[in-house]
């Protein structure tokens, strides 16, 4: 399975398990019909004509493809007594133009035409009210999202993903004026919980925004696709979870700006607007207030320059469009205009440049007291030791130190001393052999010595009552090896008397 087929086989999955379980849940409420009926059902025909076409006889991969799924949502009314009519009907569909998911194909947005022969082929008769939502992975040509649907008795309503099948969200769009938007709500697969996750993603990967301006819920909205009201609430959750994100609305919009974490416990008491200017820019007071309220303003400055640079480079698309006329026309009465234009443009874009200087250098007065506010504060938070104090620690680990040190040095001697009395000649000898140094010649007497000793013992134990002369020249000492000839003459001399 390639990985435009794998995609767009999620995608399905996701959008009918979404919309089937917001039908359960709300279809009673928004749908017509006392009662309901829910059937599915698969048609593999467009799926397999494509995979004949292409020469491929695999009946098992028609479950990789999508497309092939339905869901129809039927809402009966009671009619006399026994009988009952059919008051809605809700198709569930994905469009995907299989051809295109071959192996070798490119995914492509599906049309107009694609849109309509699809709706015309799932609805069949109007007699009943229809709403067809059509789900397509890969997304739909601007033609298909701005047409409006004028046939009777059938509304029609357009879902595809916003980032071809990632974690980016859903685009819901019904194609009928004056459309009920809890209706189209139905057919948005997305979790409440995933749409705040991706709200407050978006407030993190815009936290540089944070710090030196602020981030608009409308903009937020408009970015993701979501409603305003739903933002709105994500970031009013979101800065009661931060202390340090503070929320405002200042003319008509709710702004997010990174400020200072207030203390409740030092909230003072309501204060006049000429107490409060006086405490904002004065010495003395709270700096986290003044930090919140410097921050506000500079989110609203900040907001403003925005604007005037998307009308600024609007001003500058338009004088684009007029200079690429003025190069194209022959006349000299259209040249004439045209340049008369385009010198208005750019008078204006000058003067719109010098306000978003103007606001630019004031941002930066206020973004330089914010610095020099959030300094004092951090500092107070600190709350540093004294320099006595300092001084009188540092005496004290000296001297703790130069205690450790004198300790140290006389367990260390003792420990030495200990080692060096509980070890024998002999087992000094041991351990240089385990390091690989030969014994000497005094280990070696020493050895010798011990050995003959035992042996003497051994004799006298079995034999008491013998003499020890006989023995002792039967039995002659071991002799080191460097003291041979002394030993040698000391037992020819003793031969002759023992004979």
């Amino acid at each position: 399975m390639n990985e435009a087929r794998s995609r767009a086989l999620k995608s399905e999955s996701e959008f009918l398990a979404g919309v089937q379980a917001n039908l359960t849940q709300s279809a009673p409420r928004l749908l017509r019909g006392s009662w309901f009926e829910r059937s599915e059902d698969q048609d593999p025909s467009a799926v397999r004509a494509a995979l004949i076409d292409a020469g491929i006889f695999d009946r098992g991969l028609e479950k990789e493809f999508p497309g092939c799924r339905r869901i129809i949502l039927r809402g009966f009314e009671r009619r006399l007594i026994f009988f009952r009519r059919e008051a809605s009907r809700t198709i569930v569909t994905v469009l995907s133009p299989p051809e295109a998911l071959l192996d070798g194909g490119s995914p492509r947005p599906v049309t107009l035409a694609d849109l309509k022969a699809h709706v015309r082929k799932n609805v069949g008769s109007t007699r009943t009210p229809t709403l067809i939502a059509v789900c397509a992975p890969h997304g739909f040509e601007p033609e298909a999202w701005n047409t409006r649907w004028d046939q009777p008795n059938v509304r029609v309503v357009l879902v595809s993903p916003r980032d071809g099948g990632g974690d980016g969200g859903w685009k819901v769009r019904p194609l009928w004026e004056q459309a009920d938007l809890r209706i189209a709500r139905l057919f948005d697969p997305e979790a409440v919980t995933d749409k705040l996750k991706r709200i407050r993603n978006t407030l993190e990967e815009r936290g540089g925004d944070l710090l030196t301006g602020g981030v608009s819920a409308r903009t937020v909205a408009s970015e993701l696709d979501l409603p305003i009201s739903l933002v709105e609430q994500a970031f009013e959750a979101i800065c009661r979870g931060e202390r340090e994100l503070q929320a405002r609305r200042v003319q008509g919009q709710l702004l997010v700006f990174r400020g200072a974490p207030v203390d409740d416990a030092r909230e003072g008491r309501a204060m006049s607007v000429a107490e409060w200017v006086r405490s904002l820019f004065s010495r003395e007071g709270n700096e986290a207030k003044k930090i919140n309220e410097l921050a506000a303003r500079r989110a609203q400055l900040a907001q403003r320059r925005d604007r005037l640079y998307e009308d600024i480079g609007r001003l500058e698309s338009k004088e684009n469009a007029l200079v690429e006329e003025g190069k194209k026309s022959t006349s000299a009465v259209v040249r004439r205009r045209l340049a008369a234009q385009v010198a208005q443009l750019r008078r204006d874009i000058s003067r719109q440049n010098t306000t978003a200087a103007m606001l630019n250098q004031q941002i930066n007065v206020i973004s330089t007291d914010i610095h020099n506010l959030t300094l004092i504060q951090q500092g107070q938070m600190a709350r540093l030791p004294s320099s006595e104090e300092l001084t009188e620690h540092a005496v004290a680990a000296e001297e703790l130190l130069e205690t450790l040190r004198a300790e140290t040095d006389l367990v260390t001697g003792l420990e030495t001393g200990v080692a060096e009395t509980m070890l024998t000649d002999e087992e000094a000898a041991i351990l240089r052999e385990f390091e690989g140094e030969k014994p000497t010649a005094q280990a070696i007497a020493a050895d010798a010595s011990t050995e003959a000793a035992g042996e003497a013992a051994a004799e006298l134990l079995e034999w008491p009552m013998e003499p020890d002369e006989p023995k002792q020249a039967e039995r002659p000492k071991p002799v080191e090896p460097a003291r041979k000839p002394e030993r040698a003459k000391e037992s020819e001399r003793s031969g002759p008397a023992a004979e």
